[in-house]
This record gives C-alpha cells, structure tokens and sequence, in this order.
C-alpha cells in the first residue's frame, strides 16, 4: 500500500489559530487524481487521566457547546506552537485543577480524524497526582472538578457520560493501561 500524494493545496478558509480549511489535490496510488479533497486544519491538543494519590481521578462536571448538556471531561487543552504535548498536559493539568505530577504515562497519539485531519490528540495518564496550587480556570462554560473512584470512572464511560470520543478514548485507554500495569 502506498499512501496519497499531494499535488497542491491552497487555503480556503482561515478563521482565527483555531480553523483553518485547505483543498488539496491529491494523486491516489491508482492514479486518480482528486481536486477538491477538503482538509481540516485544528489545533493539536492533549487530554490527561489524572489520578491523585488516594486512587481518586480528576474530572470535570460541565457543559460544552457542542455536547449541548452536562457532561464529563479530562483536563486538558491546546498544544501551544512548539511545545511538547508532555509539557502541555503538564501545563494544562496544573491551570486547570491545580495538580501536578512526576508521574506521567503516554497513553498515544491519535488523528482525529483520519481523513480530514483535524488535529492530533495525545492522551496521557498521570498518577499520584498532587495539589499543589489554585485552579486557573479559563473555559467558556461552566466547569465542576469532581473526583471519582475507578468503579465510578467505568460506570460515567458505560453510561456514556464523556460525550465526546476524545474524552471517551482517553478514559478507556488510561483504565486499559491501569489494568495491565495490576498484572
């Protein structure tokens, strides 16, 4: 299998940092040429499954534009230009609830869309994690940071209450990776 070939792309749309909208002509590997593919340019981000040091895990009660009720969400955010998603997550666990962690797990790094692009999220899971100053929140919508135990965590994924499939991918990843690190 050989992957598509780019033959030109030009912007059509550029909103602000966060959308931006090309067209790519591309060549398949058959040699079909297609002119109008549509590629999704966003912001790279990260998503932490942050757990504290009495097993409990850091999770945000709130609503989010897209979702349009409550839901439940990891901390995380942007990856800013030129920085490392570690550093991001480390960063964006601190701003948002107020821990930190020497205790970090990369739990992957995933395109989130395969064929519009779209960003790249990588998630990571950080253990034992402590509070070490006040929350600077910065979100739009309304947020509630909850602590739940492991049995409570699957159940919130079970009953679909992490709306979102980054959300969603991250939690089932990071209990995945803590079931394998048990044996």
């Amino acid at each position: 299998m050989k992957p598509w070939k780019i033959l030109d792309k030009k912007i059509v749309y550029h909103s602000n940092k966060f959308l931006k909208v090309e067209l790519h002509k591309i060549k398949l590997p058959n040699g079909r040429i297609i002119d109008d593919w549509c590629w999704i340019i966003l912001p790279d981000f990260a998503n932490i499954i942050a757990r504290d040091r009495n097993g409990k895990f850091l999770i945000f009660r709130q609503t989010k534009y897209a979702v349009g009720s409550v839901c439940l969400a990891p901390p995380g955010g942007f990856i800013e230009p030129n920085e490392e998603p570690i550093k991001s997550a480390q960063r964006e666990l601190l701003e948002e609830t107020g821990y930190t962690s020497n205790e970090w797990i990369k739990l992957g790094e995933f395109v989130v869309d395969a064929n519009r692009g779209a960003g790249r999220c990588t998630f990571f899971l950080a253990l034992n994690c402590e509070k070490k100053a006040e929350p600077i929140p910065d979100d739009l919508e309304e947020q509630e940071l909850q602590f739940l135990s492991l049995d409570e965590l699957k159940q919130a994924l079970d009953s679909n209450e992490f709306k979102a499939l980054p959300w969603a991918a991250s939690v089932a990843l990071a209990i995945r990776t803590l079931e394998k690190l048990k044996k």
